[in-house]
């Protein structure tokens, strides 16, 4: 198992978002968390991240205790965080975003390769390369932000709702990109998202996060045929 969850309770102060959440993620696999604005989706990715604290309950990723480990080593470890709103460095271009997530000795060692890797899946970012990311349009924007991620060259990658103001189309060509990536990069996908059905689709597993608990979990046959699914989140 990559990444072991449990019984993790965590949130703001002495408030907790997340009550007592259990989550495994196996090596290779595409996971999805999907659930309601304030159900603590952002939280749970947020404490894997290291950036909120955990009040109890553990997480195991790769076998180390990730609660002893600081933050800023967490993505040493191969963990890249792409968060909720993009957040690029605006007055930066695009190519000295991508280099600012190749700060982990994995992406030094294989900045070359992961550059040319992120180009093929983006091409447009090549063609943008010199262009300052505050310029771009929102769905280039999160081609910059997913591409930061993978240029620490992670074996986890969490996508933080990267369909998030995003036409269709654009939202529909990012989650054909997350297959290729998976696929050419054999990465594990931890994914939080709005779009409930093509969250479920794509996935091997998924989680239904409701108050900050899990509610319902399975494979994405098992949740797309559950009734409560059907009728909460796929509008059927």
């Amino acid at each position: 198992m990559l990444l072991e969850i449990d019984d993790l309770v965590a949130g703001y102060s002495a408030l907790p978002v997340l009550n007592g959440i259990s989550v495994a993620v196996r090596e290779g696999e595409f996971v999805s968390i999907v659930g309601p604005n304030g159900a603590g989706k952002s939280t749970l990715f947020k404490t894997i991240s290291g950036t909120v604290a955990a009040m109890s309950g553990g997480i195991r990723y790769d076998g180390h205790d990730l609660l002893a480990v600081p933050a800023s080593q967490r993505p040493h470890l191969g963990i890249a965080h792409v968060p909720e709103g993009r957040q690029v460095f605006a007055s930066m271009t695009v190519l000295e975003n991508l280099e600012m997530g190749a700060y982990t000795a994995a992406g030094r060692r294989d900045w070359s390769r992961n550059l040319a890797r992120i180009y093929e899946w983006f091409p447009v970012l090549k063609q943008r390369a010199r262009q300052l990311a505050g310029t771009l349009s929102g769905g280039e924007q999160q081609m910059v932000a997913i591409g930061r991620g993978l240029a620490s060259s992670p074996r986890l990658l969490m996508l933080d709702e990267p369909s998030m103001g995003l036409s269709p189309a654009i939202a529909d060509f990012i989650f054909e990109r997350l297959i290729d990536i998976r696929r050419d990069a054999k990465l594990t996908i931890l994914l939080v998202e709005q779009r409930v059905a093509e969250a479920l689709q794509f996935a091997d597993h998924g989680y239904v996060l409701e108050t900050g608990r899990v509610v319902l979990e399975g494979t994405h046959d098992t949740l797309q045929a559950d009734d409560r699914v059907r009728r909460a989140y796929l509008g059927m």
